[in-house]
């Protein structure tokens, strides 16, 4: 039974019972924002569908999305606008689920065809998060400067809790396309990833934003699964590099560059330079569910991860 029960523990799994379980705002997954997108004519001319998760609405101009209702969340659908062209990518979508719905990230290629012919061929993973995304997307280049990660957030959960399933793509190798230069094979699979840090962020006068990394829960999926409901993840606060639950390639300093909003307006990088200690309080809570782990451009179609009722335990 011990046996068991270390097990489950370095698996980061905890029992939510006896607990205070609180639902991030808008993580039902049951209220989305349709905005209803005119593609250019030069490209098709299409009306896409390009979610959003907030309030329900149906939105019809073509205008940049700003967080609706107070919801937290961002996603990978965006509209772009380069050279004057407007295109989208929608990559999440709402998902009928019960009597409510929750939110499938795809893994796929976005052609884009100028005057019929096919001329840019980008991957897109299906992602959300907490943040915000800059639109209009005006290119592809350091697209982490064109979203704000994480949310303000003081409080310190020990937990997080949501429902997942999980499909999984049966290429070996993964593919990177930018759009702008030749499609290429990435080696290793691609694999669904939840992950959530509590950064304590500060300033310098030049407008730099610093964090030390208080919490950390990073999960990878690596098999086709149905529904999980209630999946708990234990965050580890404080310096972890000593727990047999640390994995350095997901959950070391900087794993990923991303970028936040300074004071003066301006979309910097977070420069992660130190673990906190148990006892720091953070400032952000950075949170994302993505259907490939590897970053932008980079995974394998065919990858989709669904998730509903996210939550954080107490």
């Amino acid at each position: 039974m011990l046996g068991v029960l270390s097990a489950m523990l370095c698996c980061g799994a905890v029992s939510a019972q006896q607990h205070e379980v609180e639902m991030i705002p808008f993580g039902n997954m049951d209220q989305w924002i349709d905005r209803q997108i005119k593609e250019s004519g030069i490209i098709g001319g299409a009306t896409k569908n390009v979610y959003a998760i907030g309030p329900t609405a149906t939105v019809t101009e073509t205008k940049a999305y700003k967080n609706m209702g107070g919801s937290p969340w961002a996603t990978s659908n965006v509209m772009a606008r380069v050279a004057g062209i407007t295109k989208t990518n929608t990559s999440v979508f709402p998902e009928k689920r019960g009597d409510g719905f929750c939110a499938r990230m795809d893994t796929r290629m976005e052609s884009v065809k100028v005057f019929g012919i096919v001329d840019i061929t980008v991957l897109a993973a299906g992602s959300m998060f907490l943040g915000e995304v800059h639109e209009p997307i005006k290119g592809t280049k350091n697209p982490q400067k064109m979203l704000n990660s994480g949310i303000p957030f003081t409080k310190k959960p020990i937990a997080i809790q949501f429902d997942y399933k999980v499909k999984m793509s049966d290429r070996e190798k993964r593919i990177r396309a930018t759009g702008f230069s030749r499609i290429t094979d990435v080696e290793g699979k691609d694999f669904p990833e939840v992950n959530l840090f509590l950064q304590k962020r500060w300033e310098d006068e030049k407008g730099n934003i610093y964090a030390k990394r208080v919490g950390t829960m990073v999960v990878r999926y690596y098999t086709t699964t149905d529904w999980h409901n209630n999946a708990t993840y234990s965050i580890m606060y404080g310096d972890i590099t000593g727990d047999p639950a640390y994995k350095a390639h997901m959950m070391r300093l900087q794993v990923e560059e991303r970028y936040a909003v300074n004071s003066k307006g301006e979309s910097v990088p977070i420069k992660e330079v130190a673990w906190g200690t148990e006892d720091d309080v953070p400032t952000h809570l950075l949170l994302q569910f993505t259907s490939s782990h590897g970053g932008a451009y980079i995974g394998s179609p065919g990858n989709s991860l669904w998730i509903d009722n996210v939550k954080l335990v107490y």
